[in-house]
């Protein structure tokens, strides 16, 4: 945090490799009173990352001169406090997992609007996981309350699971990509495909996420457990 007149404010670090978009994001969250960019920047110079010491991290997906993964890890290593957020224009679930995976806060859609990044900000600096509307179900997250508020696995134990396909839920847990799930349990991607479909076809669910965050939200799932 920096303070401006007396105010905490949020102290942001933008990494996007547009000189507009860096230019107008930035002037946009600066009329904010208790925001601030404290740099801005259009690659990974963690350098100037670290000399800002930022609360809030706001990185572009699409970064031209940088893998945005690495990147993240980059950052989270350096300046394990700061929270981070990932703009992109439609991500795709698969690599939400893997940003979660590294220690990502949140996520935005580049076509959301000031309100929404503002809130955004807010909510990840004060320790929320955020992610943007149309990648969240109410219905995941009804579920997911009611599982926990019953304590241990008890909505996953109440559906048949095959025991593959409890080891696959513990997988997409970890974040692995159907490929590598593939090879850790010598079948074919395919095969891992139709595992996937029918976890969500059992648990209710519409995505790779849903079920890493479903699995997370119940603690350990381990294969072959319960049911």
């Amino acid at each position: 945090m920096v303070k401006r007149e007396g105010r905490r404010v949020i102290s942001i670090a933008l990494i996007e490799d547009n000189h507009l978009v860096r230019q107008g994001i930035s002037l946009l969250l600066d009329q904010s009173p208790d925001l601030k960019v404290v740099v801005a920047v259009g690659s990974g110079d963690t350098v100037r990352l670290r000399e800002a010491n930022p609360g809030v991290v706001l990185l572009d997906f699409g970064l031209r001169s940088t893998d945005s993964l690495r990147l993240t890890q980059k950052v989270k290593q350096e300046l394990p406090e700061a929270k981070i957020i990932v703009m992109d224009l439609l991500p795709v679930h698969e690599d939400i997992v893997e940003f979660v995976h590294v220690g990502v806060s949140g996520f935005i859609l580049k076509d959301a609007t000031l309100d929404d990044l503002v809130r955004t900000i807010r909510s990840v600096a004060e320790g929320q996981h955020v992610l943007p509307p149309p990648l969240t179900s109410t219905l995941f997250s009804q579920i997911a309350s009611e599982a926990i508020a019953r304590g241990r696995p008890a909505l996953l134990d109440s559906v048949r699971m095959t025991p593959r396909e409890r080891e696959v839920i513990g997988h997409i847990a970890d974040g692995l990509s159907n490929k590598a799930i593939a090879g850790k349990l010598h079948i074919s991607p395919h095969t891992v495909k139709s595992h996937v479909r029918n976890i969500m076809e059992k648990l209710t669910l519409h995505t790779r996420l849903q079920i890493a965050a479903f699995a997370h939200g119940q603690g350990d799932t381990e294969p072959g457990d319960g049911g």
